[in-house]
């Protein structure tokens, strides 16, 4: 059993775990990702603090339902879930701004069972910015933050101060393809004990045109969070990426059934990242794969939990099936 920690008096701490060994993450990323037949570059490194915010617009835009039905599911079940788990504690993965979780975090602190919460992400200012505003909006919380890459950093995730919860919204673990996945998971599950949750929203399988159009946007925003991948790399690794050299592509494959977003080269370029000494040809119409985006079905997201010593415990949907919020727990 895992020991149980007293939280702290003072309000809030952060601690980071990103150091030059994460910018070497991130050059070997590059480097492999664009010397590949097919590129590929990681949807991680879209979320620098520009990117988080083309993302909260996004979550905004009336093509992209998810935010939308993810909010309205528990908004309308939140203080259910508050009195079914009683958390003492909440650990937010990939937490961002933690807009998506207030409703959440208001159900539980109402309840009177919410001491501290643990918003874990990759973006340093973000997690300061967290960690002082829920701090002095809710009396009484402990709020610890985490700075670290939660596919390698969730070790450093504080010891338990009660009965926890888990979160991870806004359809996040469909980034990762299976096996990724369910490594994920299985870290997951190191982190709880019998009687603590995972909440997890996941976007459900739907028609083609409803899906790309969630991620293709007629604003044009989901085009510049795509882009941003660039500007990361422009920064970080000294490259001279022309941004309008590429255009966002948005698919659903039906075989994998998920969406691929793409950046596709509008005529043949050249393409220099000076700390990595690469030089990187574009062929006119040669593409770039930046994320996928899973769409599960209750099968499908049993058999990922069940392999990773999981068990579903509740599945909430909107009245139509397009999106659900689930509850698991330790088999």
């Amino acid at each position: 059993m895992t020991e149980l920690v007293e939280a702290p008096v003072h309000s809030s701490r952060v601690d980071c775990y990103l150091g030059e060994s994460d910018n070497r993450s991130l050059a070997n990323d590059a480097l492999d990702g664009l010397t590949r037949p097919f590129k590929e570059l990681s949807p991680k490194y879209f979320y620098d603090a520009r990117g988080a915010a083309l993302f909260d617009r996004i979550c905004e835009l009336p093509e992209y339902y998810p935010a939308r039905l993810e909010r309205a599911i528990l908004q309308e079940r939140a203080a259910e879930i508050a009195d079914f788990v009683g958390a003492a504690e909440v650990v937010e993965l990939g937490s961002g701004t933690a807009a998506k979780t207030r409703v959440l975090l208001d159900a539980l602190f109402a309840g009177g069972t919410l001491r501290r919460y643990v918003p874990v992400d990759v973006t340093e200012s973000m997690v300061h910015e967290c960690a002082a505003t829920l701090a002095e909006e809710y009396p009484g919380l402990y709020v610890h933050g985490v700075v670290g890459d939660f596919e390698r950093h969730l070790v450093h995730v504080p010891a338990r101060a009660g009965k926890r919860l888990i979160v991870m919204l806004g359809g996040t673990l469909g980034n990762f393809p299976p096996g990724s996945r369910r490594r994920l998971l299985r870290a997951i599950r190191d982190l709880i004990d019998a009687g603590d949750m995972l909440l997890l929203g996941i976007d459900l399988v739907k028609d083609r045109a409803t899906l790309e159009a969630a991620y293709d946007d007629s604003a044009g925003v989901t085009a510049d969070f795509n882009r941003n991948v660039l500007r990361v790399l422009n920064r970080e690794l000294d490259a001279d990426f022309c941004l309008d050299n590429f255009e966002h592509v948005a698919l659903f494959d039906p075989l994998q059934e998920w969406i691929e977003m793409r950046l596709r080269a509008r005529a043949r370029h050249v393409a220099t990242l000076g700390r990595l000494g690469l030089q990187v040809v574009f062929q006119a119409g040669e593409e770039v794969r930046t994320e996928i985006s899973a769409k599960f079905t209750r099968g499908r997201l049993e058999s990922d939990l069940g392999a990773s010593g999981l068990e579903l415990v509740e599945w909430l949907t909107d009245p139509l099936g397009q999106f659900a919020v689930t509850l698991s727990k330790r088999s």
